[in-house]
C-alpha cells in the first residue's frame, strides 16, 4: 500500500474524528479535517522514515489540531468592521432580545391601574413628546406629571419585582 493509499483508507476515520472533536473546538468539522490533512502531509515530509499513518497517529493529530483551534478561539477577539468594536451579541440576537423586553414592558404597563398606562405609554412613545404635549393629551396639569409618573414607576417596579423576583438580598427595593 502506498502512503497516499493509506491516507485515503483512513479518510472515514478522519471525518468521524473531526466531526466528534469540532464542536468542542468551536470550528467546522471540514475546517478541522483540512487542518489535520495539512498537519499529516507536512509531518510526512519531515518524517522520512515513516511511510504510513496509523489510526492512533491520526487521532492524535485530530486532537492536537482541535487543541490549537480552542486556544486560537480563546485568544481571538472579533470586531465589527462597521464600528471597530467587539460585538457583545449578534445584531439579530440583540434585536430579538430588545423586542422581547419591549413587549414585556408594554404588557406590564397596560396592566397598571388608573392613569398610569396612558402616562407611561406616552413617555415610552417613539415620537418622544414633551411634558406639555403629554399633559394636553391626558388632560392633566403639567406640574402633576412628575409626581404621577413617580407613583406609576413605583407601581411598575413593584409589579415587575413580584413577577421576576427580588433582585436584592432580602427582597428589599431600592
Amino acid at each position: 500500500m502506498t502512503p497516499i493509499q493509506s491516507l485515503s483508507a483512513l479518510r472515514p476515520l478522519l471525518a468521524a474524528e473531526c466531526a466528534a472533536e469540532a464542536p468542542a473546538a468551536g470550528i467546522e468539522a471540514a475546517d478541522l479535517e483540512q487542518s489535520v490533512w495539512v498537519r499529516l502531509l507536512s509531518d510526512r515530509r519531515t518524517d522520512r522514515g515513516r511511510r504510513s499513518v496509523s489510526a492512533l497517529r491520526l487521532r492524535a493529530a485530530v486532537r492536537a489540531e482541535a487543541r490549537v483551534a480552542r486556544r486560537r478561539a480563546r485568544r481571538e477577539v472579533l470586531y465589527d468592521p462597521t464600528t471597530g468594536e467587539p460585538p457583545g451579541e449578534s445584531c439579530v440576537e440583540a434585536a430579538v432580545l430588545a423586542a422581547e423586553e419591549g413587549r414585556a414592558l408594554r404588557a406590564a404597563v397596560r396592566r397598571l391601574p388608573g392613569r398610569c398606562p396612558g402616562l407611561l405609554a406616552a413617555l415610552l412613545s417613539r415620537r418622544d413628546p414633551t411634558y406639555r404635549e403629554i399633559a394636553g393629551e391626558l388632560g392633566i396639569s403639567q406640574g402633576s406629571l412628575g409626581p404621577v409618573r413617580s407613583r406609576c414607576l413605583g407601581c411598575l417596579r413593584r409589579m415587575l419585582t413580584a413577577e421576576v423576583g427580588a433582585s436584592e438580598r432580602g427582597g428589599k427595593e431600592r
